[in-house]
């Protein structure tokens, strides 16, 4: 599989991408043979970048993930995660923040330079590792603290940002960046700091192309690599504009269904289902570094790999990659 370099560093990422929530238990419990099998699939298919992050079931896809990864030569393939929350020791849950049973762990957040460090302490340990190649900062923004984001991202700015730098540094991690899914927080912090990469979620999509406004471009100029999550934004894109289709975890608005509706009708003109249209819109991007594509399911992951086999035609790449829809 083709693999492109992130920013000016030294780590190179597979073009398509595993993103391991789903395998923390993400809205329904998975067996531990399930997520083997589903990384098992990705790995066969040629993916060596793999995503996760303490957030996804507090510390349980770190965990898993890093027992599949255990006896692979460490520089086969790359990892990221996240920095932000911060896990401790607490007791047995049926539920955290959409996980079904998650590791019995208790979350603060903190981006300090002293909580960044104490994160990635945990999830070396959890992934079995002493290097990450990327560290993603995660869920900074208002959009996930509200008026809280001020003392956060004074932390950040203030000694958080310099100890991943340090951590670079010192060659414990290859790569650092931003894991969110607002491009306002990106544009901001880009003022004050040197991003390798940013983790981009639901705002660079077949149906949300506004990161191409200003991020995308601010990108190209300062030499960040975007990674795509969230193609499908929340489901809406692989679905069609059906009864209950979610669009940001929302349900869909009748807008948002009527322009999801136009996009599909036109992908199927060329011969496209919406999910292929909306995947290979995402992967063939002259920004994207990675495509994210994240299940606990071996068959939905093959079936999203079989969408990326064909080369889209000029015609896709001159309509409907180049109009946007009706913001």
């Amino acid at each position: 599989m083709k693999t492109n370099r992130i920013g000016e560093t030294a780590v190179k990422v597979t073009e398509v991408s595993f993103g391991c929530a789903s395998i923390g238990n993400l809205y329904r419990a998975v067996r531990e043979d399930q997520a083997a099998e589903v990384l098992e699939a990705a790995w066969a298919s040629g993916i060596r970048y793999f995503d996760t992050a303490p957030h996804y079931g507090r510390g349980l896809s770190e965990q898993r993930l890093g027992a599949f990864l255990s006896g692979r030569p460490r520089d086969s393939y790359a990892v990221s995660t996240k920095v932000g929350r911060v896990l401790t020791p607490g007791v047995p849950m049926d539920e955290a923040d959409g996980f079904i049973n998650p590791a019995p762990n208790d979350v603060h957040y903190d981006y300090s330079g002293d909580g960044i460090e104490q994160a990635l302490e945990g999830s070396f340990k959890r992934l079995g590792t002493g290097y990450v190649d990327i560290v993603y900062v995660h869920d900074i923004g208002v959009v996930t603290h509200g008026e809280r984001n001020a003392e956060h991202m004074e932390a950040f700015l203030g000694s958080g940002h310099e100890r991943l730098v340090r951590l670079k540094e010192s060659g414990r991690i290859g790569a650092f960046g931003l894991g969110v899914n607002e491009n306002e927080i990106c544009l901001e912090i880009m003022r004050h700091a040197r991003l390798d990469a940013i983790l981009l979620a639901g705002r660079l999509t077949l149906l949300d192309r506004s990161a191409e406004a200003e991020l995308v471009p601010a990108c190209m100029d300062a030499g960040t690599s975007l990674v795509l999550g969230g193609v499908f934004n929340s489901g809406i894109l692989a679905t069609g504009p059906v009864d209950g289709a979610t669009y940001n975890y929302q349900p869909a608005s009748e807008r948002t269904r009527s322009q999801v509706a136009d996009l599909q009708a036109r992908a199927e003109a060329l011969g496209m289902s919406l999910a292929e249209a909306s995947l290979q819109f995402c992967l063939n991007h002259p920004a994207t570094a990675s495509l994210l594509i994240g299940t606990a399911k071996r068959t939905s992951l093959e079936r999203n790999l079989s969408l990326l086999e064909r080369v889209p035609s000029r015609e896709f790449q001159d309509t409907l990659c180049k109009d946007r829809p009706d913001a």
